[in-house]
């Protein structure tokens, strides 16, 4: 909560683009047109900012993102999740953490679009978890030239079923209650296109993370049940198979994820992945310095990697 009261929502400015799905559905992205750093040039590297359960490409964790990117020279776009940028979508169905397709989707228009320009990406929470599986999927082959040549994934909750389980204990639960209430608020929205899927009185009387996947995000989604959209959809089995050059930094304190779920020895013998993990830091937090003038480490470690990551790939790239 304290990071969230902390970072600024000034200072950036978005373009906001359409992009039309090959479901007959849509999602959005928010262009960064304009920041406190300097604005990166066409020809700089860009990255691709997925966000968390519950948020948007607006959200502060992202805008303060894209200040990390523009003050080392990168351009960015927010990737906006399906019903996540102030207007529901158009299908009976919303997006989940293990929902790969749009990213690939995006990251292939991306790569058409600008061919010559390194391709980064990076996820926060539920938008890392998507990351991290949709690389792992891939492994270094790509889909269509979706793979991008670097990546970083913060406060992932590799394991959806521990962390279920997890935010129900303590402080923690004041987290579900809120994002749970937002995901009920979102289902009302579109309750006459949703009814006929899903027990839609069921659904908003669930209380708890496990109950909403179970009643909504599972039929919607084709799983079983929440066990099996959790176990389908977790990102902790397909770390082992990631071959893109990826950043990832967790904290051990993180109210959304149990420290034990952490898959640290899939993770240590992927020489691809350079792991951070901290004692503190909370769930997308890793706030330094006095209020008056907090310092960001995260979004500014995430910035950094791609910046040298992405300039080494783009270096024998022509340009376009």
């Amino acid at each position: 909560m304290g990071a969230r009261l902390l970072r600024s929502r000034r200072g950036v400015r978005f373009a906001r683009e359409r992009v039309e799905l090959p479901d007959g559905d849509f999602l959005d992205l928010d262009w960064v047109a304009r920041s406190r750093c300097a604005t990166p040039n066409d020809g700089a590297p860009l990255v691709l900012v997925l966000h968390g359960l519950e948020g948007c490409a607006e959200s502060g964790y992202a805008r303060e993102m894209y200040r990390a990117l523009g003050s080392v020279g990168l351009a960015a776009v927010g990737m906006n999740f399906r019903a996540c940028s102030g207007e529901p979508n158009r299908l009976p169905r919303m997006y989940h953490s293990g929902e790969t397709g749009d990213l690939a989707h995006v990251l292939q228009m991306l790569r058409a679009r600008y061919p010559g320009r390194p391709l980064g990406v990076t996820g926060f929470s539920l938008g890392g978890n998507v990351l991290l599986k949709f690389l792992g999927e891939r492994g270094g082959s790509g889909d269509g030239g979706a793979t991008p040549g670097a990546a970083v994934a913060i406060s992932v909750p590799f394991d959806l079923s521990a962390g279920a389980e997890w935010i129900e204990r303590g402080f923690s639960r004041v987290y579900r209650r809120y994002l749970v209430r937002r995901l009920h608020r979102k289902v009302r929205r579109k309750i006459d296109l949703l009814r006929p899927h899903v027990d839609v009185g069921r659904v908003l009387r669930s209380r708890t993370f496990r109950d909403f996947d179970d009643a909504a995000t599972a039929p919607l989604h084709g799983f079983a049940g929440a066990e099996d959209y959790y176990r389908r959809s977790s990102s902790a089995p397909f770390v082992g198979a990631i071959e893109v050059p990826t950043l990832l930094i967790h904290a051990l304190d993180d109210p959304f994820v149990p420290a034990v779920a952490v898959p640290r020895e899939a993770l240590r013998r992927n020489p691809m992945i350079d792991v951070r993990i901290s004692e503190r830091g909370g769930h997308v937090g890793f706030v330094t310095g006095p209020p008056w003038r907090p310092r960001f480490w995260a979004e500014g470690e995430a910035a950094r990697f791609l910046a040298t990551r992405l300039g080494e790939s783009g270096a024998s790239r022509p340009t376009h």
